[in-house]
Parts: structure tokens; sequence; C-alpha cells
């Protein structure tokens, strides 16, 4: 059966019954579905290479696969165009093999997010952590903090200087009592002995 104009003359095409040849369209969505195939399961390969990045080269790699995802986009709007002009009897079909192709790209996607997220929150958590180390804590610092504190809910001075002698007097009495008992250990070491 010939469809359009005749083949002799190159501007037409010959659809096969019997084989199912399709128009130009369908060669036309066959091979960049088959492009865009591959290249959602080739993202799949890079996105197990994010997990064993160093560091330094992590961003690169999430750069790449973000302008393949980006990529494949474009097709997959070029795509749903070709789908929709497929012969009636194929284009539910079509559509359904775009929108497989446009869930799995969303769902790398998302697992890229996801990672990005991890990755975000591990290196907030060095940052602090780093921070926390390198910070020096003295009692002297803490004992303002207090103090202002005490300052800004409205206590008096005078009961200021209270808690400040107070904490003075417990210092001098913490470094007694540890020297009795260390006078006190050694006694009875020797008296044991």
């Amino acid at each position: 059966m010939v469809l359009g104009p005749k083949p002799e003359d190159g501007s037409g095409f010959v659809v096969d019954v019997f084989r199912g040849t399709g128009s130009r369209r369908d060669r036309a969505m066959e091979p960049l579905y088959q492009q865009t195939h591959k290249q959602v399961h080739e993202i799949q390969s890079h996105m197990g290479r994010l997990e064993t990045s160093d560091k330094e080269s992590v961003h690169l790699v999430e750069n790449e696969i973000q302008a393949r995802i980006d990529q494949i986009f474009s097709s997959l709007e070029r795509l749903e165009i070709l789908s929709s002009k497929e012969p009636p009897n194929k284009r539910q079909n079509a559509k359904l093999r775009v929108d497989q192709l446009k869930y799995d790209v969303q769902h790398l996607q998302t697992a890229l997010r996801n990672f990005q997220h991890r990755r975000y929150a591990r290196e907030q958590q060095e940052r602090q952590r780093e921070e926390l180390l390198a910070r020096t804590f003295t009692t002297n610092g803490t004992q303002k903090k207090i103090l202002d504190i005490a300052n800004t809910l409205g206590l008096s001075n005078t009961v200021m200087r209270l808690i400040e002698k107070r904490a003075f007097q417990d210092k001098y009495l913490m470094i007694g009592g540890m020297l009795l008992t260390c006078v006190i250990m050694f006694l009875v070491v020797q008296y044991l002995t």
C-alpha cells in the first residue's frame, strides 16, 4: 500500500501494512527515544560515581549529571511533540514510553537533589564541628556571659557582686577540699603499707 506521493519521486514513503513500518515521524521518534533512553542509563551509572567522588571533584560530577539531565529534559519535550504527531493507533503507546522516560528522569533529578542536600548537611556539620573545636572555653568568659545575662534580667549590682564573691569562695573551697583529699589519701596509703 502506498501513502502520499510515490516513492519513485523521492518525496514520499511506503507503509508496509504487514511488517508494521511507520511514518517518517515514527522513524524520527525512535532514534531520539533510544538515544534518550541510553542517556538515562548513563546518568544512572554516573550516580554511583557521586558516592565515590572526593570532596573536590564531587561538584564537577554533580554539574555534569545536572547538565545531562537538562539535556534529557529538552529531548523529552521534543519526544512529547513527536508522540502527539504519531498515528492514532501508536500514539498512546508512544506517550506511555515518553512518560516512563520522564518519570525515570524525574527520579534521577530527585536522587541528585537528595544527594546534594545530604552533602550540604554533612559539610555544614563538619564546619560546625570545626568551629566548636576551635573555640576556647574559659570560665571567665562563661562567668562574664552569665553576668551579662543577669544584668539583662534586671538583677541588681549588689546581687551580682554577691554571686561573684560566692563563686570566688567556692573556687578556694574546692581547691582546699582537693588538697585535703590528697593528704588523707597519702596518709591512708602510708598507714596501710
